[in-house]
């Protein structure tokens, strides 16, 4: 894999990142099969593999379970390789999200991610929309909060994991980074897409498999061929399947 620049950013990627919502979460989700959560030598087998077949990105949330604490000592003991992707806004717990966009709860929540994954900076943190992505962009203090962050040396990119077209072409008037669900079976967002990229932002692709629904070659080439996507993350717990995508 040639490594891409992310945006206006300064953040050098790999074209696949590793999603690690299966690290920590086994509800709620939308995957054609059911799974156990991996044990902590499958995950630091995955991460090695990560590492070792040129993926440096690595996506988590605190909305993802345990994920952000089972990354936590890789992370410390790789940080000067890896890209950390995390997000804030949401909260899961007890079967359900809960959503708050305070510029408070946002800085909080960061904090609480740099001691899960044991480092003093993030390079990239999003927004966790929960739709209303417009409103959440321009009548919340969420801006505001990632504004200090970023100030304060302990975040390095900001951005939004989107839904919307209107959130995207609004995340462009601020922020440095969108990331948003796009596949064959999902197009719909690439023209806000291609926007936000045209205006210097890194552009992240979630779902190109379509939670896994869709076959990886075709899917992965789609989305990686499009000159307006840097990176697409893969989200998996086998290292078989991140070898195939890398591969791809």
């Amino acid at each position: 894999m040639v490594p891409r620049p992310l945006g206006r950013t300064g953040l050098i990627v790999s074209p696949i990142g590793l999603g690690t919502t299966k690290f920590g979460r086994n509800t709620d989700v939308k995957y054609p099969k059911p799974f156990a959560l991996p044990s902590d030598e499958r995950v630091a087998e995955l991460l090695e593999t990560a590492l070792r077949l040129g993926v440096n990105l690595i996506d988590t949330a605190p909305a993802y379970g345990e994920s952000e604490r089972r990354l936590g000592s890789f992370a410390e003991s790789h940080r000067d390789r890896l890209v950390l992707c995390t997000k804030c806004g949401e909260k899961y717990a007890q079967g359900r999200s809960t959503f708050s966009f305070s510029a408070s709860v946002i800085v909080a929540s960061a904090e609480e991610s740099l001691r899960r994954l044991k480092t003093d900076y993030i390079d990239i943190l999003l927004l966790h929309s929960d739709g209303r992505d417009v409103e959440i962009l321009t009548r919340t203090g969420a801006v505001e909060g990632l504004g200090r962050l970023k100030k304060s040396g302990k975040v390095r990119a900001v951005g939004i994991s989107a839904k919307t077209p209107a959130g995207i072409l609004e995340a462009c008037r601020t922020l440095d980074i969108v990331m948003a669900p796009f596949s064959q079976k999902e197009p719909l967002l690439a023209d806000a897409l291609k926007k936000a990229h045209e205006a210097g932002l890194g552009v992240l692709a979630i779902k190109g498999l379509f939670s896994g629904h869709l076959d990886a070659r075709p899917a992965i080439e789609f989305v990686l061929k499009q000159p307006f996507i840097d990176a697409l993350i893969v989200g998996t717990i086998d290292p078989a399947h991140l070898n195939e995508a890398v591969a791809i």
